[in-house]
């Protein structure tokens, strides 16, 4: 039996302007989590994903580094129950 959840991410610090959302979606992408990313006011990005709950803590690590340029304070975490209603990971403007 698979432990899938659904995570729910807002990640505050110098995370615009520094290719955040790509670095998060290739992140998410190389670990078959489906979901979302988006810049959200006051310069912090917004993430929900989905998939397994081990490989959304390896996401996570990723989130918590940032790529070059980056320089990610904190991040809100929420956990919630799996829902199914991601067929992929989009970046969104």
């Amino acid at each position: 039996m698979s432990d899938r959840v659904h995570l729910t991410a807002l990640v505050h610090g110098k995370v615009q302007g520094v290719y955040y959302r790509a670095f998060a979606s290739r992140a998410a992408r190389s670990l078959s989590i489906q979901g979302s990313v988006k810049n959200v006011a006051r310069g912090d990005v917004a993430l929900e994903a989905e998939g397994d709950k081990g490989k959304l803590e390896e996401l996570l690590r990723h989130l918590k580094t940032g790529p070059p340029g980056s320089m990610v304070g904190d991040i809100d975490i929420e956990w919630s129950e799996y829902t199914g209603q991601y067929t992929g990971f989009d970046v969104r403007y």
